[in-house]
């Protein structure tokens, strides 16, 4: 079941990856190139709310999703939340975090701290191709 109201289940960019179940996108932030989401396509609020076997699924497409970025991005961390306080629509994000971003060590929704220098953020953009490609082969294999 879906919801014209909730801007997830009409994902607004096209998915790097999509089956009957979950997608992953992209988030188009400057700040945070390779800030990944992974959607539940159903209109579903709580991990609670799934099966058995798409929670599995569901986690697993997180830890792929992970994977991806450490090879592509080398980040310093990956940050992982579920919130959906504002969009009550299971997602996962799942970002890429370095010392020089914005906010580190605090979370991206916090207040900025400095300024990621612009051929840093320049370069880092740079990788998404590669990130989608990365995301998509990982999806896609068997067993990781």
């Amino acid at each position: 079941m879906s919801s014209p109201a909730c801007e997830l289940c009409a994902l607004a960019v096209e998915p790097v990856f999509r089956n009957d179940k979950l997608s992953v996108i992209l988030v188009d932030d400057a700040a945070y190139p390779g800030f990944a989401r992974v959607v539940w396509n159903a209109h579903v609020k709580e991990v609670s709310d799934l099966a058995a076997a798409d929670r599995l699924m569901l986690n697993d497409a997180v830890w792929r999703v992970e994977m991806a970025l450490r090879e592509v991005m080398q980040p310093d961390k990956i940050n992982v939340a579920s919130l959906g306080n504002m969009t009550p629509h299971l997602h996962w994000h799942v970002i890429p975090r370095f010392s020089d971003d914005a906010h580190f060590p605090q979370p991206v929704w916090a207040g900025a701290v400095r300024a990621t220098d612009a051929p840093v953020l320049a370069a880092r953009r740079a990788l998404l191709g590669q990130l989608g490609a990365a995301i998509v082969r990982r999806m896609n294999q068997e067993n990781n």
